[in-house]
C-alpha cells in the first residue's frame, strides 16, 4: 500500500499502528449528517476497508448539515456519492456500499460480517434498537449516535456509557427500550449534556420509522460524526 499520503497520520501514531488500521474493517451504517462525516474521517484514518449502507436520496433540506448534499446531487443516491468520495480518498481502499435503508429486518444480515467495528448512524429509533441489541448479542464492538438536533454548543458532546447520559431525549428513549430487553449498560454512545431546542422540533408522517425531527445546525452532525470516527480510530489503532 503507498503510505505516502498517510505521512502525517504517521508522524502521529507511527507505522505499527498506522498499519493497524489499514487491516480493519468499519461498518457504517446510515450516511446522513452524522454518518457521512464518520465515514469521511474513517476513510481518511486510512482504515483498508468500509462498508457503508444506506438506501436515501439527497433532498434539498438535507444541503445544511450533510457531506453528500449540494445543489448539484439532489435526488442521487447518498452512499453512491459517499462511495465516489471515498474511493477519490484511497483508491486502495476494500469499499462495499450497500444501497439499502436500514431496515430493522435487514439489521441481522448487514451485521453478518466481519467488520472489525460498527458506527450506528442510524436517526429512526425502531432500526436503531434492533441494530444495537443485535450487534450487542453478537459481541461486535459498536459505538451508537445519539441526537444531535436542537443543539448548538459542540462543547457539549460526550463520549460515555448508555446508561450515564442525560438531557437526550433520544437517548431516554433508546435507554427505555433497552433496559425492557434487559439491556441496562455497556453500550458506548456520542450524546450531548446540552438540553435541545424542544421549540425547534417538527412532526413527520412516519417514513423510514422516524415521527419527529429537530432543527439542526450545520456543524453538530458532523462534530457527532467526527466524535463516534475518533473512538473508532483510537480503539482499533491500538488493538
Amino acid at each position: 500500500m503507498d503510505f505516502s499520503w498517510l505521512s502525517r497520520t504517521e508522524l502521529l501514531i507511527g507505522r505499527e499502528r498506522l498499519e493497524r488500521l489499514v487491516g480493519k474493517h468499519v461498518l457504517v451504517l446510515g450516511m446522513g449528517g452524522v454518518g457521512s462525516f464518520a465515514a469521511e474521517f474513517i476513510a481518511r484514518s486510512g482504515v483498508g476497508r468500509m462498508t457503508i449502507v444506506d438506501g436515501d436520496v439527497v433532498d434539498p433540506s438535507n444541503r445544511n448539515r450533510q457531506l453528500p448534499a449540494l445543489a448539484t446531487t439532489h435526488g442521487q443516491s447518498k452512499v453512491e456519492w459517499m462511495a465516489e468520495r471515498i474511493r477519490a480518498i484511497n483508491p486502495e481502499i476494500t469499499l462495499n456500499a450497500v444501497k439499502e435503508f436500514v431496515r430493522p429486518e435487514a439489521i441481522d444480515a448487514l451485521l453478518d460480517t466481519d467488520a472489525d467495528y460498527v458506527i450506528d448512524a442510524i436517526d429512526s429509533v425502531t432500526p436503531k434498537l434492533t441494530c444495537i441489541k443485535s450487534a450487542l448479542a453478537k459481541e461486535m464492538r459498536i459505538v451508537s449516535s445519539m441526537g444531535a438536533g436542537g443543539r448548538v454548543d459542540p462543547s457539549k458532546i460526550v463520549v460515555t456509557d448508555i446508561s450515564k447520559t442525560y438531557n437526550c431525549p433520544f437517548a431516554q428513549h433508546i435507554r427505555k427500550h433497552l433496559k425492557v430487553a434487559g439491556i441496562r449498560r455497556g453500550l458506548t454512545v456520542v450524546s450531548s449534556t446540552e438540553l435541545p431546542d424542544r421549540e425547534s422540533i417538527i412532526h413527520t408522517d412516519g417514513t423510514n420509522f422516524k415521527k419527529s425531527a429537530y432543527g439542526t445546525i450545520s456543524y453538530m452532525p458532523a462534530m457527532f460524526g467526527a466524535t463516534a470516527a475518533s473512538v473508532v480510530i483510537r480503539n482499533l489503532m491500538e488493538q
